[in-house]
C-alpha cells in the first residue's frame, strides 16, 4: 500500500471545512428568518418602513453575536443525527445568552424603539427553528434506519410474559427506540384483573398457560419473560410451555441485578440454566472473611480449575497481601493469572507452576512464600476416570492433600480449607472414597496441630470444567443425541461463585476439625436438566434432539448425599452452611491405613485398592468395573441402595 500524499491528507480537512461552513450558513438563514418572523408576528404582518430600515442594522449585529456564542458552546461541531438532550440544553443556553447580548447592544448602542415582545418571539423562533431542524434530522435518520432494518429482516414478533411494571417499561422502550426491530404482539399474565386490558396499546391476550397457543396464533418469534421476581418453578413452567411452541425464550435480570429497578432492552438475555434452579443470592459476613484474608498471604492450590479460579477471584476482593497461585497446568495458570492481573491490579500475584504430588517443589513454594491461609482445591474429580485409574486418585487426592496439609503444619499456616465433595459421603467410587480419606486425614491432623483444618463439602457446580452442563451443550450443538446415564439420576447443583463464596464464609467460621456442608437446595433430575437445556436452545426434546440413556457409569450413585448418619449436619449462624458432627479416628489407624494405601499407587490390582480403602472407610460400598475380558463382574453394592441414608439438613 502506498503512503498517503499531502494532498490526500488535506481532503478530510477540506470536507470538514465545507461542512462547517454549510452548518454555519444554515444557522444564519434560520436566525434571519427568526428575526424577520418576530417582527411580522408582533405587528400582524404590517411592519412599518421605519422598522425595516433598522432591521438592516440589527440583523448583521445579531448574526455576529449568535455565531460567536454558538461557536463558544460548540454547537457547530456535533453531528445532528446524534442530537440529544444535552445538545438541546446547550442550544437553549446559547439562544438565551445571544438574545440577552442583543438586548444589551440595542439598549447601549443600537437604535432603540424595539418592542420587548419582539425579543421574546425572536428567541422562541430561533430555539424552535434550530432545535427543530436538528431533532427532525435525527428523527428522519431513525425512521430510515428502522425502515431499512424492517425491509432487510423484518421486525421480530414479541410476546411478553408479565404485564407488570417490568413488562410495561420493556414495551415502552421497544416502542420508543426499537420499533423497527421488534413488534410486540401482546402480553400474557395470570392476573385475572389484567385480562383484555391494553398497556401502550398492547393487549393482554390471556394467562401464561396460553403461551403455546398464542405463539402459533400470532406467529411469535420470541417470548420475553419480564418477571424479575419469578421463582425457579415458575421459570421452569414457562420455559416448558414456550419450548412446546418452538419460539426463542429470553428474559430480563432478576430484581437484584436490575440497575435502579429499571428495565431496558439491552438487559434482555437468554434464559440461563441458573434461572431454572432458583439459587438465591448469597449473603456474606464480609467482615469475618476480611479478617481472615485481608493483609494475609493466601495460597490456592488448583488455581487454574473452575473452583480454584473462582476462589482466587473472591480472595482478591478482600485485599490479600499476596495471592500465591499453585497450578500444575501451564495454560490454565496463564489464563487465570492474566485475568486476575487485569481485574485486580492492586493485588500482588505470585504464580507457581507446581504439582501437589511433587514434595520438593511444593516445599520450596511454602518456604519462600510462607502463606497463612491455604485453600486446597487441587484434585482429580471425574468419577469414571478415577475408577479406571485408582492409583492416580490415591496419589493426588489422598497423598497430594497429605503433602499440602503436612507443609501447612510445618510452615505454621493458620488456616487450611479443603474443598471436598458430596461423593465422599457413603462413597461408592474411588474418587469419592479418596476424598473421604483426605477428609479423615485433615480432621485427624487438626487434633494434633495449631493449624485450623476445615473441610467444606458440596455437590455439583454449574459450568465447571467437564461437568454435565457443558457436555450437554456440546451434544446439543452437534445435533444430539444428549446422553443421560439413568432416568432417575439426581444431583445437587449450585453456581461456582455461590459455592466459592460459601467456602470462604465457612473457612472464616471454622475453629478446626469441622466438615461444613453447603445447602445445595433440592436435587435436580439430570434428565430434566437435559430437557431444559434443549428447550433453552430453541429446540424440542425428543423431536429435534433425542435423549438417550446410556446406563450408570462406574462408581456413580443415583442419589448423592451431603451428610452420613453419624454426622447429622446441624445449623450454623449462616442459613446456607451446616456443620457435620466430628467423627473421630485414632491417629494410629489413620497412619496405618495410609501406609497400606501408599503401596497401591503403582501396579496393584483394583480389588486390593478397593479393599484397602474399605479398611480405612468402612462405609465405602465399591462397585466393580467390567472385567478386562468383557464379562461383567458382580457389583458389591446395588446403585439404588445409596439412597437409604440420605440425611436431610436440619433447617
Amino acid at each position: 500500500m502506498s503512503e498517503p500524499t499531502p494532498q490526500d491528507l488535506q481532503i478530510p480537512a477540506l470536507v470538514f471545512t465545507y461542512r462547517r461552513l454549510l452548518v454555519v450558513g444554515v444557522h444564519l438563514v434560520l436566525w434571519c428568518a427568526a428575526t424577520v418572523g418576530a417582527f411580522v408576528l408582533r405587528f400582524d404582518g404590517h411592519v412599518s418602513p421605519w422598522y425595516w430600515e433598522r432591521l438592516a442594522i440589527w440583523i448583521p449585529v445579531g448574526l455576529a453575536l449568535r455565531t460567536a456564542i454558538y461557536f463558544y458552546f460548540g454547537l457547530f461541531h456535533g453531528l445532528w443525527r446524534y442530537t440529544g438532550v444535552r445538545d438541546l440544553l446547550s442550544l437553549f443556553k446559547a439562544a438565551s445568552l445571544s438574545t440577552a447580548a442583543m438586548v444589551l447592544y440595542v439598549a447601549l448602542i443600537g437604535p432603540g424603539g424595539v418592542p420587548r415582545s419582539v425579543y421574546i418571539i425572536e428567541w422562541l423562533l430561533s430555539v424552535f427553528a434550530v432545535g427543530g431542524l436538528r431533532m427532525g434530522i435525527r428523527t428522519l435518520r431513525e425512521l430510515s434506519r428502522r425502515a431499512a432494518l424492517a425491509v432487510e429482516v423484518g421486525p421480530r414478533r414479541i410476546l411478553v410474559v408479565g404485564a407488570g411494571d417490568a413488562g410495561e417499561m420493556l414495551v415502552r422502550e421497544i416502542i420508543k427506540t426499537h420499533q423497527g426491530k421488534y413488534e410486540v404482539v401482546g402480553f400474557v399474565d395470570d392476573d385475572a384483573s389484567k385480562q383484555r386490558l391494553h398497556i401502550h396499546d398492547v393487549r393482554v391476550l390471556g394467562p401464561i398457560a396460553k403461551v403455546t397457543e398464542l405463539v402459533k396464533q400470532h406467529a411469535v418469534d420470541e417470548v420475553i419473560v419480564a418477571i424479575p421476581s419469578a421463582r425457579a418453578d415458575d421459570m421452569r413452567r414457562i420455559v416448558a410451555m414456550c419450548g412446546e411452541s418452538g419460539a426463542a425464550i429470553r428474559t430480563i435480570p432478576g430484581v437484584d441485578a436490575l440497575v435502579d429497578g429499571r428495565v431496558a432492552v439491552n438487559q434482555i438475555r437468554p434464559v440461563k440454566i441458573e434461572d431454572l434452579l432458583g439459587r438465591a443470592p448469597v449473603t456474606l459476613d464480609s467482615q469475618a472473611i476480611a479478617d481472615c484474608v485481608n493483609g494475609a498471604v493466601v495460597l490456592v492450590t488448583g488455581a487454574g480449575g473452575s473452583i480454584g479460579a473462582e476462589l482466587c477471584r473472591q480472595v482478591c476482593r478482600f485485599g490479600p497481601a499476596q495471592l500465591v497461585l499453585v497450578e500444575q497446568a501451564e495454560n490454565a495458570m496463564f489464563q487465570i493469572h492474566r485475568e486476575l492481573h487485569d481485574k485486580f491490579p492492586h493485588v500482588k500475584l505470585v504464580p507457581r507452576i507446581a504439582d501437589i504430588c511433587d514434595t520438593r517443589r511444593l516445599e520450596a513454594v511454602f518456604q519462600s512464600m510462607r502463606p497463612s491461609v491455604v485453600f486446597h482445591a487441587a484434585a482429580h474429580k471425574h468419577v469414571p476416570m478415577m475408577e479406571w485409574n485408582p492409583g492416580e486418585a490415591i496419589k493426588n487426592n489422598v497423598f497430594g492433600t497429605k503433602k499440602v496439609a503436612d507443609l501447612a503444619v510445618a510452615y505454621d499456616v493458620q488456616q487450611f480449607v479443603m474443598i471436598s465433595t458430596d461423593k465422599a459421603v457413603n462413597p461408592t467410587s474411588i474418587m469419592g472414597v479418596s476424598k473421604r480419606v483426605a477428609e479423615i486425614y485433615c480432621q485427624a491432623l487438626s487434633q494434633r496441630t495449631a493449624t485450623r483444618f476445615i473441610t467444606v463439602r458440596f455437590g455439583n457446580v454449574l459450568g465447571s470444567n467437564g461437568s454435565v452442563v457443558p457436555i450437554f451443550q456440546e451434544q446439543i450443538a452437534r445435533g444430539g443425541p444428549v446422553t443421560v446415564t439413568h432416568p432417575e439420576m439426581k444431583r445437587y447443583f449450585m453456581t461456582i461463585p455461590e459455592a466459592c463464596q460459601l467456602v470462604m464464609q465457612a473457612g472464616a467460621m471454622g475453629k478446626g476439625g469441622e466438615i461444613f456442608v453447603l445447602d445445595m437446595g433440592e436435587p435436580v433430575k439430570i434428565v430434566d436438566l437435559a430437557k431444559a437445556l434443549i428447550t433453552l436452545s430453541g429446540l424440542r426434546p425428543g423431536e429435534d434432539i433425542e435423549i438417550q440413556f446410556s446406563g450408570i457409569r462406574p462408581g456413580e450413585k443415583l442419589f448423592e448425599e451431603l451428610a452420613a448418619d453419624e454426622e447429622r449436619a446441624d445449623k450454623t449462624q449462616h442459613p446456607k452452611i451446616f456443620v457435620g458432627r466430628f467423627r473421630p479416628y485414632r491417629w494410629e489407624d489413620v497412619v496405618e491405613g495410609l501406609e497400606a494405601l501408599h503401596q497401591c499407587t503403582d501396579g496393584v490390582d483394583d480389588a486390593t485398592v478397593r479393599q484397602r480403602f474399605l479398611n480405612l472407610v468402612p462405609e465405602f460400598k465399591p462397585m466393580v468395573l467390567p472385567a478386562r475380558d468383557g464379562a461383567t463382574s458382580q457389583r458389591l453394592a446395588a446403585v439404588g441402595d445409596t439412597a437409604r441414608n440420605v440425611i436431610p439438613l436440619k433447617r
